[in-house]
C-alpha cells in the first residue's frame, strides 16, 4: 500500500504478522445500513463511573456499556462543523492531516554500471523492448509523508534513541559517587587517626554545609509550594519514553556463503607463456553452500607431438637441482617447445588437474591430504574490508532445502591456500563424469587417486569472504562496475553461477548469454585421418564464412570478444571427451539465420611437405530459433563430412539433406550442450506463448504465427485467453524471472481491454483469476521467501516499486506532473548479476533472529510492535533493485488498444466482489497483494486527478465504496486476512472518507462482538480482534484521528470555537471532570480510536477475565507503544499538545489501579533500598494487602503480571501523569473516595521501587548465572494456569500469541541485549547508567508531582486528611530507596512543605512514620554528597523545630533521631560518620541563627541532643576503624550499650546489635549471655510497669544464670521512668517480647553445648507459661529440657582461655592494656598468636608488630616505642580451695570463671630454666572485671597476684602431681592398661633428666641448714613416701590386666621399681631431729589436741582430691621422737 522508501538500508518489507480476526457478515448490504442496525443496540451505561473498569470482564455476558459498539463520530463532518478559529500553532496541526502527507515519487534506478547493461542494437521486437523498458524505468514510489512518525516506526530505533539521549545530565548518585575531596576531610584526617574521637570542641569549630536561604523565614504555603513546583519542572527532560531502556535481541544472519574471492583462479582459464602466473582475482556465487563444493583447477599447455603422458614425463623426471647435470637434454626440450610454440601455439592439449574440497578449507576442518597433492592452508587477514556476509545480491542460506546436506560457513576465515602437486591428466579421463568420481574419492579414502602420477607445480591461492564493495570488478558481461578509477588496474571478475537448483528472483537487469559445452566426439567409424581433433566454435548471422560474429568471450590474455573458440586437443584420440565452456553473448533480436557452427579439424602435430596444419574433418550446426523460440538443451548431432550446403541455417542437421555425406551413415556422434543464461527469451513455451499474443495486439499485426500455429485476429480472443489461463502451467522459475513485466501485462488487460476484430473484449476477469493463481503459487511453492507476516518479498517489491496505473500516460514519457519534486536516487546494491538483491528482500546490516528477511534492529521495547508494523515502514531500502537508471515510460508503444476511463482499483475491487468459487478462496488467502495494489493504485489516482487536495467525501464513487464494503464483508477468520484488512484500512485512513473508514472498524468489531457469544473460549478472537486495532492505531495521524481537541459534550451552538491561547482548562470547564476519566459513551465515540484501546485493555486486564490472562503482555505493549510514539514524536513536544495528547489516555489511570492485586511486586525483588538493616526490607504490598485495597477478596488468588509488563504499565501511567493537565488531575482527585486515593498512592509506592536506579557497580560484576538467576526473577514463577495458557497458544501456532510462545525469553527480560554481547565495555555501562540515573530520576519526580497534587487536594478538601499518611509513606519509600541527589533535594522539600502545612500528621497521627522519617533524613545527613546533606540536615531542623514548636519540647524527635542513629552505627554499611558530623553542625548553625527561638531553652535542647549525637559518633569511628577487629569491635558495641544504661530502648538495642555480632562468629554463649541481659533489662522495666507475681522480679531472678547480669538493675538516679512517652515503646519491652528474649537465649545456650544454663533459662519462662495455662509451650520446653540433660553426660569442650597484654603507643587506648580472651575449644596458642600478630601486622605494619615469646613481666622501658608489643600466654581457671566443693561438674568448673593462673618458671640470674636446686616458679592469678561467658569474649583483667615457689616447693608440687596421675591411672574404671603403663614408665624407669630418683638426691640428700626449710624437707620425704606406695599399687594393678606377652616388660618394670625403692629408702627414712622434739610442756597436751585437731582438718582438706591418699602420723606436724610413736 502506501510506503515510504526514502530511507537506505531497511528492508521494505515488513509487514505485521501473527495477526488474526474473525468476523462475519452473511447478510452485509453496506456500511451504512450496518450502522444503523448497530444504532438499535447501542445504549449508554449510566452506572460507569470514574471507577468503570472495576466493572469489566471479558466474557460475552459483561460489561455491556464497554464491550457494545458504539457509532464514532463522522469525522469529515466534525471538523466543517466545529472548526478552531486559531490561524496556526501546534494545536492547529492536530485538527487535521497536514497537506503533503501524500506523495508520489518517480525515482531513477541507480545503474551499478558505467555503462547500462542494453541491447547494442537499435531496433529491437517488441518484447525485448518491454523487457528492456522493464529494467529500465523509473521506480514508482508512494510516499505516506509522515509514516515514519506511525506507531511502528517512531518507537526508537537505538539509533534514534542514542540520538534523543544526547545532552542527558549526568544524575549524581550516592551509590556512585566516592566521597567528596574538600578541605573539610583533609582537617579531619588526622583527627581521627589519632584519636579515638574528637572533641566536643573540634565539632563546634568545624564548618558546616551551606544553609538553605530563607530556610527560617516565615514563607506562607503557598509560595513555598508555588517555588517548589518551579524548581522541580525546571530542566526537566521532555522524553519519559527515551530514559526507557530498549531490550531488544539481533542475531546478524548473514549469507556467508554468498560469495568468495579467490585468487589466481578463474572459471574460464587463462594463458601465460612465463613461468610464473601474474594474480588473477575472481568472485564466485555460491548460493546453496552444501559440502560437496569443490574447487577443480586444470593446466592446459601448448599441442606437441605425443599423448599426454609423453609431454608431462619431463615435468615428472627433471628435477630443478639436476638442472646443470641435465643441461643438454634441457636444451632439446626447450628447442622442441619453442619450435611447436610456433607452430602449434594456438592449440592446447589437457596437461594436469587438481581439486580443492573447498568446504574444508571454508569451516577449517582441515584441507585436502593426498599423497599426489599436499595443500598448505595459512590463516591471514583479508585483502579488503571484510565482513561477515555474501556479496550483496547473492543467495542466503535460507534458500537451502532440507533435503540437502547444508555446509555452515560462519566461522570463514581468510586462508591461503599452496597447492604443491597436481594429477597428471588422463587422456581417456577428461568428462565431467571421470572428475565427479574423483571428486567423491577425494572425500574418502580410496585407493583410486594413489594411482595418478603427480607433477609438481605450486599454486597458491588466496580465498576469503569478498567485500561488499570490490574496486575494478568485472559483470559477467565485462562490464566495469562503478568504482572503477583506472581502467589500466587488472580487474576482478564476477563469475556466473549455475546455481543447483532454481533461484527464484525476478529479472532487473538485460543480461543476454549463451554457454555452450562440447563434450564428445565419436569418429571411430569415419573414413581417413582423424585423431588429433579440435572442433572451431562459431557464432553465425548466416551462412557465409564472413558471417561469424564477435561474440565470444575472449581467455584472460586475449581480446575481450572473438569470432572462433576451439577445443583442446587429445593426441591421437577419435574419441575424445572435450571440458571447455564457451560463452557468447546473445544478439538482443535473433532471425531464423542466427545459428551455432562447429567445424572439426585434424590438427597435424609433425610437420611434413604439403601436408596442411589443420584439415576440416567435419561440420554441424544448431539453429537458434525454433518456431520463434531460444533453442537450448542438450544435443547429439549428426557431423557431415562436407560444407553445408546454403539455406541450412534454416534447417536443423537432423533433416537428411540430399547429396550431403554424414559420418556414420548420420547417426549423432557429436554431444553438445547449450545453457541460456537470459532476462528477455523466458525459455517456457506458455509464457512466450502469452508474451507473443500480447505483443500481436499491441502491434495489430495479422496474422500471426505463434510456434507451428498461424493465428487469425477472428481467433485471437480465445487464443488469448487459453493462454492466461495456461499461465498456471508454466514453470516457476521462468514465471518468477519475468513477474514484473507478467503482471504489467495481466494489469493492463485488466484496465485496457484489446480491440479485436472491432470489439472491445474484456479480459478482466480471466487475467484476475490469473493474477490470483500466479500470486498463490508463489506463496505455495516459496514458503521460504515470505516474511514474517506471510508475504511474499518478491510481490511486496512489485507492488512498492514497479506497479503504476497503466492508463495515466500512454503515450508519453514517464509522468511528469509538476507535484512530482526532485528525483530520489537510491544507493544500489553491489552485485546485481541475473538475480539482483533488489529483491531479494534480505540483505541489511543488521537482521532479525527469526527471519532474515527482517531488516534493521528492533525498535521498540516490545518486538512484536516493530514486527506488526515494520513492513508499512518507509526503510525499506534494501529492496531496491540494482539496476541502470533510463528514463523510459510505461507502454508508451501501446498503439493496438482504445483508452479507456477504467481505473484499476475500481476494476480490481469489482472483479474481487463479483468472482466465486475457486477463484474468490485464491484471491482471499492473499488479499493483501490486492489490497495493496487497490491503494496504490487508489492514490496514483489522486495524484494524477490532482484530487489529494479534494474533500475526501467526493474522491471515490458510491459504487467503489459499495464494492470495498461489500470486501470487507467477506473477509473471514484467518489471520492473515485479518492483518491484510488492519492494514488497508489503515491505508484507506489516508486517502479516503475517515468516517466511512470508521464505520467499517465498527462493524468489524461488531461482527467480532456477534461471535464471542458462541465461542467457549474467547482468547483466540479477542488476540485477533488486538492485532487488528494494533494495526488500525499504527497510523502516523492516530491522535488527529481521536480529535483530541474535541469535547465531550459539544454545545448547542453549530460551531464552536476555541482560542489557541486558551488554557486546557477552559476546554473542559463544562463538561464533567469524572466523564474524561472513564470510558463512557462520549468518550468512545469521539475518541474511537483511543476509547476502542483504553476498553481492550480494560477488558483483558481484568482480574476476572477468564482465559485472557495470556494476552495481557500484548495489550500492555499496543498501549506502552502507542505512548512511546507520542512521546517522541515532534509534532507533539509542545507541553500543551501533550496535555491534549494525554487527555486520550486518562482512563488508563483508572483501568492501572483496578489492576494493583496483578501488579509485580517490584518492592520485594527489585527495592534494595539503601537502608539494608529496616525490618521492612521486604514486599511492603503484599498480594493480600493489594487485594484488600483493590476491594477484592484475598480468597481468590489472581495470575501476576511479569516484571516486563509491570514495568510497561507503570511507565505509561507516569506518562499520563506528567503530561494531563494538572487542574484536571486535581479536580478528579476531589471527586475520588479515599479507598481510591489509596489505590493511586499504593501505586506510586510501587513505582518507586520499580524505577529505581541500580548501582552502576552491580553491572560491572554480573555474570552469566546471575543473569540466569536474575531472568528468572524478572520473569516471575510461572503458575499451572500460566502454563496451561502458554501450552494452549503454542498449539493454536500463528493465530494466536505465537509471539508470546517462541520468543518469550528475549522480548521480556532485560537480558536480551546481553545474548550478543554478554561483555559490555566500560562505555556502554556508563551510558546505561545515565539513562537508568536519568529514567529513575524523572520517574520519581513525577511521582513527586503527582503526590503535590494529591496533597493540595487534600487541602481543598479537608475530609480526605486521612491519605496524608499514605503520602507520606511513598515519600519515605522514595527516600529509602537508592535516589539521585536532584531528586532528594525536591523530595526533601516537599517533605518540609508537607510537616508545615500538616504538623500534627506526624507528631500525633503517623507516629512510626515519625521515627521512619527520622530514620531517612538521618541517613541523608551522612551523605558524600554536600547538597543531599544541606537538604536534609535543613529537614531534621525544621522537623525538631516544628515539634517544639507544638508542645515546647521536642521529646519524641530527640528520642526518635538518637535511636536511628543508634541502628545506623550498628548495622549499616554505608554510614560516613565524617559527613554525619558535618551535618551535625550545620544543624547546629540553624540554631545559633535562629532568632525566633533564641530566647527558649529550643538552642540549647538542640546543642545536647547533637553533642549527644557527637558522642555516639565517636565511638563510631573506632568501630568503622576496628570492623575487622572482632574483639575491639565488640568492646566498643559494649561502650555505646553501657553509654545507653539509663535509655532502655537504646541499650536493648546495642545488645541485640552485640548479639547478632556473637551469632555472625558461632560465640553462641556471647550471643545468649546478651540475650539474657536483654531479657534481664526488659523484665527490669517489665516489673515497674505491672506487678505480676509469675514475671521474673527483675535481673535479680537471672542471677543463677549469670552474675554478671545484675549490672541491669535499675537503680540508677538517671532512669527514666518507663510510663514516658518513648520509653520502654519497643516490642521486646512486652511480655511476649521478654519471652521471645527467654527463648532465644535458651536456644543460644543450646548450641553452645551449655545445656545447664538451659535449664536455668527455662526456669524463669516455665512460670509465665504455667500462668497462662499455656500447656503446648509447656510441653515444648520439657521436651527441649529432656534433650537438653540427656546431653549433659556427652563430651564437651568449652572454650580456651589467653591472658593477652598490648605494649606500645600505636595500640592507642590499648596500651599497657591486660586482657583474658575466651577462644574456641582446643585453641593453640600458635594460633591466636598467629592472628593477632597477623591482624595487628596488617594495620600497622609487619615489622612493627612483634609477639614476646615469654609470660615474665614486660618492662616497657626496655621496649621500641616506634612497635606495638603483644604478650600473650595461656591461662587456666583457678579456684580456691573453698571453691571446689561446689565447682563439682564439667560445666561447674568452666561457667562463671573469673579467676585465672599461669605458671612462669625462672631462675635467680635471670635463665627460664635452670638445675633443679635452682629452678623456681612464679604463679600469676588474674581475676577479670567479669565473669566468663559474657557479653565480649575478652575482658579486662582487673586485678593481678602472684605467688613465688622455691626450688623444693616447686619439687613438692610435681612430685604431687605425678603422684596423682598414678593414682587416677592406678583407679581408672574401666582401667586403661596403656595409660597406667605410660605413667608407669615415666615414674620407675627415669632415671635421668630430672627423674623422682635425681629430685630426691638433690633435696633429700642432706638436711637443709635453713630452718625455714625443714618442713619443706619433711613435706618432700613424705611425698616420696607416698609416690613409691602408689607406684606399688600401679605394678600390681598393671599385673592383673597384661597379657602373657607382655610378662617380660612387666618383669622389667618390677625391677626398676626395686632399683628405684632402694635408691630412695635411706633418703625417705632420714628425719630431721628438731621436727620431732617436744616443743610443748606434758601440761599443755590439752591444747595439743585442739591444734591437732585444726592441722588434722587443714590436712584433709588440702587432700581432700588425692585418692586413697595414705596417712601418716608425720603429717599432723608433731612427732615423739618414735617412728612408731602416736598421738
Amino acid at each position: 500500500g502506501l510506503r515510504n522508501c526514502s530511507a537506505p538500508g531497511r528492508d521494505f518489507s515488513l509487514r505485521p504478522h501473527r495477526l488474526g480476526m474473525a468476523w462475519e457478515s452473511p447478510n452485509w448490504n453496506g456500511c451504512e445500513q450496518s450502522l444503523e442496525e448497530e444504532k438499535t443496540v447501542t445504549h449508554l451505561c449510566n452506572c460507569c463511573s470514574s471507577r468503570c473498569v472495576a466493572h469489566i470482564h471479558s466474557t460475552p455476558a459483561l460489561l455491556p456499556h464497554c464491550r457494545s459498539t458504539v457509532d464514532p463520530v463522522d469525522l469529515e463532518d466534525y471538523l466543517i462543523t466545529h472548526p478552531l478559529t486559531m490561524d496556526s500553532g501546534p494545536l492547529r496541526d492536530l485538527l487535521e492531516f497536514p497537506a503533503d502527507d501524500i506523495e508520489v515519487v518517480y525515482s531513477p534506478r541507480e545503474c551499478r554500471t558505467l555503462v547500462s547493461a542494453v541491447p547494442e542494437e537499435s531496433e529491437m521486437d517488441p518484447h525485448v523492448r518491454d523487457c528492456v523498458r522493464s529494467y529500465t524505468e523509473d521506480w514508482a514510489i508512494v510516499n505516506r509523508k509522515y509514516h515514519k512518525l506511525g506507531t511502528g516506526f517512531n518507537p526508537n530505533t537505538l539509533d534514534k534513541q542514542k540520538e534523543r539521549q544526547k545532552g542527558l545530565p549526568k544524575q549524581i548518585f550516592e551509590s556512585d559517587e566516592t566521597p567528596d575531596g574538600n578541605s573539610y576531610q583533609d582537617e579531619q584526617v588526622m583527627c581521627l587517626k589519632t584519636l579515638w574521637a574528637c572533641s566536643i570542641f573540634d565539632l563546634k569549630n568545624s564548618l558546616p554545609d551551606a544553609l538553605l536561604p530563607n530556610l527560617l523565614d516565615r514563607t506562607p504555603n503557598e509560595e513555598i509550594d508555588h517555588q517548589n513546583d518551579d524548581q522541580r519542572k525546571s530542566n526537566r527532560h521532555k522524553e519519559l519514553f527515551a530514559l526507557h531502556p530498549l531490550f531488544h535481541c539481533c542475531v546478524d544472519f548473514w549469507a556467508l556463503a554468498g560469495a568468495w574471492v579467490l585468487g589466481p583462479c578463474k572459471v574460464f582459464g587463462f594463458e601465460s607463456n612465463s613461468s610464473q602466473i601474474n594474480l588473477f582475482i575472481s568472485i564466485f556465487s555460491i548460493t546453496y553452500p552444501s559440502q560437496d563444493v569443490f574447487l577443480v583447477i586444470k593446466l592446459e599447455k601448448v599441442l606437441q607431438q605425443g599423448d599426454i603422458g609423453e609431454c608431462a614425463e619431463p615435468y615428472m623426471i627433471f628435477k630443478e637441482a639436476d638442472a646443470a647435470k641435465n643441461k643438454e637434454k634441457l636444451e632439446k626440450l626447450k628447442s622442441q617447445a619453442e619450435q611447436f610454440c610456433q607452430r602449434l601455439g594456438k592449440y592446447r592439449m589437457p596437461f594436469a588437474w587438481t581439486a580443492i574440497h573447498l568446504m574444508n578449507i571454508v569451516s577449517s576442518a582441515g584441507s585436502l591430504e593426498r599423497d599426489s597433492t599436499e595443500v598448505e592452508i595459512e590463516r591471514k587477514g583479508s585483502w579488503s574490508e571484510r565482513r561477515n556476509s555474501s556479496i550483496v545480491g547473492r543467495r542466503s542460506l535460507e534458500r537451502t532445502t532440507s533435503g540437502d546436506e547444508t555446509c555452515n560457513l560462519t566461522s570463514f576465515r581468510p586462508a591461503t591456500l599452496t597447492v604443491t602437486n597436481f594429477f597428471k591428466q588422463e587422456g581417456d579421463r577428461l568428462s565431467d563424469e571421470d572428475l565427479y568420481k574423483f571428486l567423491a574419492d577425494m572425500r574418502r579414502p580410496s585407493s583410486v587417486l594413489r594411482r595418478l602420477r603427480p607433477i609438481t607445480a605450486q599454486l597458491k591461492i588466496d580465498i576469503s569472504p569478498a567485500p561488499e564493495n570490490p574496486h575494478y570488478c568485472l559483470t559477467p558481461e565485462l562490464l566495469q562496475v562503478k568504482l572503477y578509477p583506472d581502467s589500466r588496474v587488472r580487474p576482478t571478475r564476477e563469475i556466473l553461477e549455475f546455481p543447483a537448483r532454481d533461484v527464484y528472483i525476478p529479472n532487473t537487469t538485460y543480461r543476454n548469454l549463451l554457454y555452450v559445452y562440447p563434450q564428445s566426439l565419436n569418429f571411430a567409424n569415419r573414413q581417413g585421418s582423424a585423431r588429433n581433433i579440435t572442433v572451431k566454435v562459431q557464432f553465425m548471422y548466416g551462412e557465409d564464412p564472413s558471417n561469424a560474429m564477435p561474440v565470444i568471450f575472449g581467455k584472460s590474455s586475449c581480446s575481450e570478444f572473438s569470432k572462433e573458440a576451439y577445443t583442446a586437443v587429445v593426441y591421437h584420440n577419435r574419441s575424445p571427451d572435450f571440458h571447455e565452456e564457451i560463452k557468447i553473448k546473445l544478439p538482443a533480436t535473433l532471425t531464423d539465420h542466427h545459428h551455432l557452427l562447429f567445424t572439426f579439424y585434424h590438427v597435424s602435430c609433425q610437420q611434413k611437405q604439403n601436408t596442411p596444419l589443420e584439415t576440416p574433418v567435419g561440420y554441424t550446426w544448431i539453429p537458434m530459433l525454433q518456431n520463434g523460440r531460444l533453442k537450448t538443451g542438450q544435443f547429439c548431432l549428426p557431423v557431415s563430412l562436407e560444407k553445408p550446403p546454403q539455406a541450412y541455417s534454416v534447417l536443423s542437421p537432423e533433416v537428411p539433406l540430399p547429396g550431403m555425406k554424414w559420418v556414420d551413415n548420420h547417426k549423432g556422434v557429436f554431444n553438445v550442450e547449450v545453457v541460456a543464461v537470459s532476462s528477455i527469451h523466458t525459455q517456457d513455451p506458455y509464457l512466450d506463448k502469452f508474451f507473443a499474443l500480447v505483443h500481436a495486439l499491441d502491434e495489430h499485426m495479422f496474422p500471426v504465427r505463434i510456434g507451428d500455429m498461424r493465428l487469425m485476429e477472428n481467433n485471437l480472443e480465445n487464443e488469448l485467453k487459453s493462454s492466461i489461463s495456461a499461465l498456471n502451467s508454466s514453470q516457476l522459475e521462468p514465471v518468477v524471472r519475468f513477474l514484473h513485466l507478467l503482471l504489467d501485462k495481466l494489469i493492463l488487460l485488466v484496465v485496457r481491454p484489446p480491440v479485436i476484430a472491432g470489439q472491445i473484449v474484456n479480459l478482466g476477469q480471466a487475467s484476475f483469476e490469473a493474477m490470483a493463481s500466479i500470486i498463490n503459487r508463489l506463496h505455495k511453492n516459496l514458503e521460504g521467501n515470505q516474511d514474517q507476516h506471510g508475504r511474499n518479498n518478491l510481490l511486496t517489491s512489485y507492488i512498492y516499486y514497479v506497479f503504476r496505473l497503466p492508463n495515466t500516460y500512454p503515450n508519453s514519457p514517464s509522468p511528469g506532473p509538476s507535484g512530482l519534486g526532485g528525483s530520489v536516487h537510491y544507493a544500489t546494491m553491489a552485485r546485481s548479476a541475473i538475480r539482483p538483491a533488489s529483491l531479494n528482500l534480505n540483505r541489511s546490516r543488521s537482521l532479525s533472529n527469526s527471519n532474515p528477511d527482517i531488516s534493521g534492529t528492533p525498535t521498540s521495547p516490545d518486538d512484536e510492535v516493530r514486527s506488526i508494523i515494520g513492513s508499512k515502514a518507509t526503510d525499506r531500502s534494501c529492496n531496491r533493485m540494482s539496476s541502470h537508471t533510463e528514463t523510459s515510460s510505461f507502454l508508451q508503444t501501446l498503439t493496438g488498444r482504445l483508452p479507456t476511463k477504467k481505473l484499476f482499483h475500481e476494476e480490481l475491487a469489482l472483479q474481487w466482489v463479483v468472482c466465486s468459487g475457486s477463484v474468490r478462496e485464491a484471491a482471499l488467502q492473499q488479499a493483501w497483494f490486492f489490497f495493496e495494489l487497490m491503494v496504490k493504485s487508489m492514490v496514483h489516482h489522486l495524484y494524477f486527478a490532482d484530487k489529494l487536495d479534494a474533500p475526501r467525501k467526493n474522491r471515490f464513487p458510491e459504487r467503489f465504496m459499495d464494492d470495498i464494503c461489500a470486501l470487507v464483508s467477506t473477509i473471514l477468520v484467518p489471520s492473515r486476512l485479518n492483518t491484510s484488512l488492519g492494514f488497508f484500512l489503515n491505508d484507506l485512513l489516508s486517502i479516503m472518507d475517515r468516517g466511512f473508514v470508521f464505520s467499517l472498524i465498527k462493524a468489524c468489531y461488531k461482527q467480532v462482538s456477534s461471535k464471542l457469544y458462541s465461542l467457549p473460549n474467547p482468547s483466540i478472537l479477542v488476540s485477533l480482534r488486538l492485532d487488528f486495532l494494533r494495526i488500525i492505531c499504527s497510523h502516523e495521524h492516530y491522535v488527529t484521528l481521536n480529535l483530541p481537541c474535541s469535547l465531550l459534550t459539544p454545545p448547542a451552538s453549530p460551531s464552536p470555537s476555541v482560542s489557541s491561547s486558551s488554557g486546557f482548562s477552559t476546554n473542559v470547564q463544562d463538561q464533567k471532570i469524572a466523564n474524561m476519566f472513564e470510558l463512557s459513551v462520549p468518550f468512545r465515540q469521539q475518541h474511537y480510536l483511543a476509547g476502542l484501546v483504553l476498553t481492550e485493555l480494560a477488558v483483558i486486564l481484568d482480574p476476572d477475565a477468564e482465559g485472557l490472562f495470556g494476552l495481557h503482555k500484548k495489550v500492555i505493549n499496543m498501549v506502552h507503544n502507542l505512548l512511546s510514539s507520542h512521546d517522541s514524536d515532534p509534532r507533539y513536544s509542545d507541553p500543551q499538545v501533550k496535555a491534549r495528547v494525554a487527555m486520550l489516555y486518562l482512563p488508563l489511570i483508572g483501568v492501572i489501579m483496578e489492576t494493583v492485586p496483578q501488579l509485580y511486586d517490584f518492592t520485594g525483588i527489585f527495592c534494595v533500598t539503601i537502608d539494608d538493616y529496616e525490618s521492612e526490607g521486604g514486599s511492603m504490598i503484599s498480594q493480600t494487602v493489594a487485594m484488600a485495597i483493590a476491594g477484592t477478596s484475598t480468597g481468590r488468588q489472581h495470575s501476576t503480571f511479569s516484571a516486563e509488563s509491570s514495568r510497561s504499565l507503570l511507565i505509561c501511567l507516569l506518562w499520563v501523569l506528567r503530561n494531563a493537565d494538572e487542574s484536571v488531575l486535581q479536580k478528579w482527585f476531589t471527586d475520588l473516595s479515599v479507598l481510591q486515593l489509596n489505590r493511586l498512592l499504593d501505586l506510586l509506592y510501587l513505582c518507586v521501587s520499580c524505577f529505581e536506579y541500580k548501582v552502576q557497580k552491580y553491572w560491572l560484576v554480573k555474570s552469566k548465572d546471575m543473569r540466569a538467576k536474575l531472568e528468572e526473577a524478572i520473569l516471575g514463577s510461572i503458575g499451572a494456569r500460566q502454563e496451561m495458557v502458554r501450552r494452549s497458544r503454542g498449539q493454536l501456532g500463528n493465530a494466536f500469541g505465537s509471539q508470546e510462545n517462541l520468543r518469550w525469553r528475549k522480548d521480556m527480560t532485560h537480558w536480551r541485549q546481553n545474548t550478543e554481547k554478554l561483555d559490555k565495555s566500560r562505555a556502554e555501562i556508563e551510558h546505561e547508567a545515565l539513562i537508568d540515573g536519568n529514567l529513575a530520576t524523572e520517574a520519581n519526580l513525577i511521582i513527586l508531582d503527582t503526590l503535590e497534587i494529591v496533597v493540595q487536594t487534600v487541602s481543598v478538601t479537608e475530609s480526605k486528611e486521612s491519605i496524608l499518611g499514605g503520602v507520606l509513606k511513598v515519600l519515605l519509600h522514595s527516600m529509602a530507596c537508592n535516589q539521585s541527589a536532584l531528586y532528594l533535594q525536591h523530595c526533601f522539600a516537599t517533605q518540609r512543605a508537607l510537616v508545615s502545612k500538616f504538623p500534627e500528621l506526624l507528631f500525633e497521627e503517623e507516629t512510626e512514620q515519625c521515627a521512619d522519617l527520622c530514620l531517612r533524613l538521618l541517613r541523608h545527613c551522612s551523605s558524600s554528597i554536600s547538597t543531599i546533606r544541606s537538604h536534609a540536615s535543613a529537614s531534621l531542623y525544621l522537623l525538631m523545630r516544628q515539634n517544639f514548636e507544638i508542645g515546647n519540647n521536642f521529646a519524641r524527635v530527640k528520642m526518635q533521631v538518637t535511636m536511628s542513629l543508634s541502628s545506623l552505627v550498628g548495622t549499616s554499611q554505608n554510614f560516613n560518620e565524617e559527613f554525619l558530623r558535618r551535618s551535625l553542625k550545620t544543624i547546629l548553625t540553624y540554631a545559633e541563627e535562629d532568632l525566633e527561638l533564641r530566647e527558649t531553652t529550643f538552642p540549647d535542647q538542640v546543642q545536647d541532643l547533637v553533642f549527644n549525637l557527637h558522642m555516639i559518633l565517636s565511638d563510631t569511628v573506632k568501630m568503622k576503624e576496628h570492623q575487622e577487629d572482632p574483639e575491639m569491635l565488640i568492646d566498643l558495641m559494649y561502650r555505646i550499650a553501657k553509654g545507653y544504661q539509663t535509655s532502655p530502648d537504646l541499650r536493648l538495642t546495642w545488645l541485640q546489635n552485640m548479639a547478632g555480632k556473637h551469632s555472625e562468629r558461632s560465640n553462641h554463649a556471647e550471643s545468649a549471655q546478651c540475650l539474657v541481659h536483654s531479657a534481664a533489662l526488659v523484665a527490669e522495666y517489665l516489673s515497674m510497669l505491672e506487678d505480676r507475681k509469675y514475671l521474673p522480679v527483675g535481673c535479680v531472678t537471672f542471677q543463677n544464670i549469670s552474675s554478671n547480669v545484675l549490672e541491669e538493675s535499675a537503680v540508677s538516679d538517671d532512669v527514666v521512668s518507663p510510663d514516658e512517652e518513648g520509653i520502654c515503646s519497643g516490642k521486646y519491652f512486652t511480655e511476649a517480647g521478654l519471652v521471645g528474649l527467654l527463648e532465644q537465649a535458651a536456644a543460644s545456650f543450646s548450641m553452645a553445648g551449655m545445656y545447664e544454663a538451659v535449664n536455668e533459662v527455662y526456669k524463669v519462662l516455665i512460670p509465665i507459661h504455667e500462668a497462662n495455662r499455656d500447656a503446648k509451650k509447656l510441653s515444648t520446653i520439657h521436651g527441649k529440657l529432656q534433650e537438653a540433660f540427656s546431653k549433659i553426660d556427652g563430651k564437651r569442650m568449652f572454650g580456651t582461655y589467653f591472658r593477652v597484654g598490648f605494649y606500645g603507643t600505636k595500640f592507642g587506648d590499648l596500651d599497657e592494656q591486660e586482657f583474658v580472651y575466651k577462644e574456641p575449644a582446643i585453641t593453640k596458642l600458635a594460633e591466636i598468636s598467629h592472628r593477632l600478630e597477623g591482624f595487628y601486622g596488617e594495620r600497622f605494619g609487619e615489622d612493627v608488630v612483634e609477639v614476646i615469646k615469654d609470660s615474665n613481666p614486660v618492662d616497657k622501658c626496655k621496649l621500641d616505642p616506634n612497635k606495638a608489643y603483644i604478650q600473650i600466654t595461656y591461662v587456666e581457671p583457678y579456684f580456691d580451695t573453698y571453691e571446689m566443693k561446689d565447682r563439682i561438674t564439667y560445666f561447674d568448673k568452666n561457667y562463671n570463671l573469673r579467676r585465672f593462673m599461669y605458671c612462669t618458671p625462672f631462675t635467680l640470674d635471670g635463665r627460664a630454666h635452670g638445675e633443679l636446686h635452682e629452678q623456681f616458679k612464679r604463679k600469676t592469678i588474674l581475676t577479670t572485671s567479669h565473669a566468663f561467658p559474657y557479653i565480649k569474649t575478652r575482658i579486662n583483667v582487673s586485678h593481678k597476684e602472684e605467688i613465688i615457689l622455691t626450688p623444693i616447693e616447686v619439687a613438692i608440687e610435681d612430685m604431687q602431681k605425678k603422684t596423682q596421675e598414678l593414682a587416677f591411672a592406678t583407679h581408672q574404671d574401666p582401667a586403661d592398661p596403656k595409660m597406667l603403663q605410660m605413667v608407669l614408665q615415666g615414674s620407675v624407669g627415669t632415671t635421668v633428666n630430672q627423674g623422682p630418683l635425681e629430685v630426691a638426691q638433690v633435696f633429700l640428700s642432706d638436711i637443709p641448714n635453713d630452718p625455714k626449710l625443714f618442713r619443706h624437707h619433711n613435706k618432700l620425704r613424705l611425698c616420696f613416701k607416698d609416690f613409691t606406695k602408689r607406684c606399688e599399687d600401679a605394678l600390681r594393678k598393671n599385673k592383673s590386666l597384661i597379657g602373657p606377652d607382655q610378662k617380660e616388660y612387666q618383669r622389667e618394670l618390677e625391677r626398676n621399681y626395686h632399683r628405684l625403692k632402694e635408691a630412695l629408702q635411706p633418703l625417705i627414712n632420714r628425719k630431721i631431729p628438731q621436727l620431732y622434739k617436744a616443743v610443748l610442756p606434758v601440761a599443755c597436751h590439752r591444747w595439743m589436741l585442739i591444734l591437732l585437731y585444726f592441722n588434722l582438718t587443714r590436712v584433709m582438706l588440702k587432700n581432700k582430691n588425692s585418692d586413697g591418699m595414705i596417712w601418716h602420723k608425720e603429717d599432723i606436724g608433731m612427732g615423739t621422737g618414735d617412728s612408731s610413736g602416736s598421738v
